[in-house]
């Protein structure tokens, strides 16, 4: 390893509820780019903020003189500030105006710290980047999640950055600006933590990171490495769990069998006594040498199961405890002929709008909608939840449908999701909606939580089990961007899940991947051409 840019010192986190998210934390960051993985909830989102040296730990030391251009999830620009505040040069770029004008306060002369450049040093890096269309008095609530993103990235290029932190930067990017983004990180030449659930981003990093509730898990290599080492490192310690548990059972069968020969010749010893003609002083000395030689076997023996027990305990120590997650696919009624019938309809927003689309989405199909941010994706499936009117044309959806949108509206902030789903059927069975909602990750805490006090992830879990466990299962599925924030086991269930559901389903997506894995036959497109149908 090269020496650490920043390291953690048994660092622990424990929230204002006394709940403790990790503890015991010893953790470098060097030069290799590392990608953070784990479970929704488990407390990524927080190591990343402690290392950037946002928060401070709750025990342990953070240490390191490198600077941290940290990048939160959430990208919020202030009322009123534009795209220099987002790259965190306004107040230089003030400065140096100041100066320029004829002022010389020192604390402006400061603030420029020699960089007479600036100006156009911020114009060239920006188009360096594929943001050369940006002016820096723009204001930033005018720009696209992924310029936001972007721009916000910049900033640390141009502060002179030795580490960059990022949370989830690639949620919410249409598939350039994912790849404008992966580019722009294999330019850098620092320190790089990434949390991330995207498989293509994690794969062009060289250093993963697995974070969960027994520590931190360091692998060498891309995510396709670290999932193929850590399946393989499960098989052995699988295999070698059930050889402890035969050597055990053998054990005790044979410790079992010792007994009962013990017993058998003990019986047999009595019974010879009696019929012996021997003194009763060496029929007790016969016995005693025979217990005491059974002891010293049965004490060996017990020793030996210690030692197996301890074996199969630290066999199943090596065993994830982490159960596999799982989504059960609603069982609609025998999909009907047709799930929605769209005629000329237009759009009011997006690039295809004011150009018609005509559409018939047969019960069963399966389409993914894919193009640019800020194509009209979003209104076509506000338009097919009945959420939105067409400027023209009509849209006829006779089936039942559950939406699925990136603001998670499915989730009550106020309730919990037991709360939720036990008010949509009061005849649920309480119990069986508990464990369904722990197999989507969700625990005994979580889903009593408010909505508003769920990790993104867990209300994403949670919006998720709003829109499958409801008392009328859906026939039309309309999601958008439902892998934004999942963490990969519960994609994986995701994906699963969506392969068996019968039902019409609508989806959309910025990940490659994970279309892919959905098994879809119908690919929609808007374009300012029009829409845009052709065969996945």
């Amino acid at each position: 390893m090269t020496n650490p840019l920043l390291t953690l010192d048994r660092v622990s986190c424990v929230l204002p509820d006394g709940r403790i998210l990790f503890s015991d934390i010893d953790f470098a960051l060097d030069r290799r780019p590392a990608g953070l993985v784990g479970r929704n909830g488990v407390g990524k989102s927080f190591f990343a903020r402690l290392l950037a040296g946002r928060i401070a730990p709750s025990a342990g030391r953070r240490s390191g003189a490198a600077r941290v251009h940290y990048l939160p999830q959430q990208i919020a620009p202030e009322p009123g500030a534009t795209v220099a505040d987002l790259a965190g040069v306004s107040g230089a770029l003030q400065a140096l105006a100041r100066i320029e004008n004829g002022g010389v306060a020192i604390e402006d002369f400061d603030a420029v710290a020699q960089c007479w450049d600036l100006r156009e040093r911020f114009a060239a890096a920006l188009d360096a980047h594929g943001l050369g269309h940006l002016d820096a008095q723009r204001p930033a609530v005018s720009l696209s999640g992924g310029e936001l993103t972007r721009v916000a990235l910049l900033g640390g290029w141009l502060a002179g950055a030795d580490v960059l932190v990022l949370d989830e930067p690639t949620n919410h990017l249409d598939r350039p600006q994912r790849l404008a983004l992966l580019r722009q990180l294999q330019e850098w030449r620092g320190g790089l933590l990434v949390v991330s659930h995207d498989r293509e981003l994690l794969d062009g990093l060289s250093r993963i990171v697995e974070l969960s509730a027994a520590g931190l898990d360091d692998h060498a290599g891309n995510y396709t490495s670290y999932e193929q080492n850590r399946e393989a490192a499960q098989a052995r310690a699988a295999a070698e769990l059930a050889r402890s548990k035969h050597a055990l059972r053998r054990g005790e069968a044979e410790l079992r069998a010792q007994r009962e020969r013990q017993e058998r010749r003990q019986s047999r010893g009595r019974r010879e006594g009696r019929d012996a003609n021997q003194a009763p002083i060496l029929l007790g000395l016969q016995k005693q040498r025979s217990e005491v030689s059974a002891g010293k076997s049965a004490r060996l023996l017990q020793t030996q199961l210690d030692a197996l027990t301890a074996r199969v305990a630290q066999a199943a120590s090596q065993v994830a405890d982490a159960p596999d997650l799982a989504l059960f696919a609603p069982a609609p009624a025998a999909p009907r002929r047709r799930a929605a019938v769209l005629d000329a309809v237009e759009l009011p927003y997006g690039v295809a709008a004011g150009r018609p689309l005509d559409l018939i989405v047969a019960g069963g199909q399966r389409i993914g909608v894919v193009g640019a941010n800020g194509s009209g994706k979003s209104s076509l499936l506000q338009l097919l939840a009945g959420r939105l009117a067409p400027v023209r044309g009509s849209c006829v959806v006779p089936v039942r449908t559950a939406c699925l949108d990136q603001h998670v509206s499915l989730l009550d902030p106020a309730r919990s999701v037991l709360e939720q789903l036990l008010a949509d059927d009061p005849a649920a069975n309480e119990s069986v909606l508990r464990t369904r909602l722990a197999l989507l990750g969700l625990d005994s805490d979580a889903v009593q939580r408010p909505g508003a006090m769920l990790s993104g992830g867990e209300r994403l879990k949670a919006a998720l089990a709003c829109a499958l466990y409801r008392r009328e299962p859906a026939e039309l599925l309309l999601l958008d961007e439902p892998d934004n924030h999942l963490d990969l086991a519960a994609l994986a269930a995701l994906e699963q899940m969506l392969r068996h559901y019968r039902g019409a389903l609508v989806v959309v997506s910025h990940d490659a991947v994970f279309l892919d894995r959905l098994a879809l036959d119908t690919r929609l497109a808007p374009t300012v051409d029009g829409w845009q149908v052709s065969a996945w």
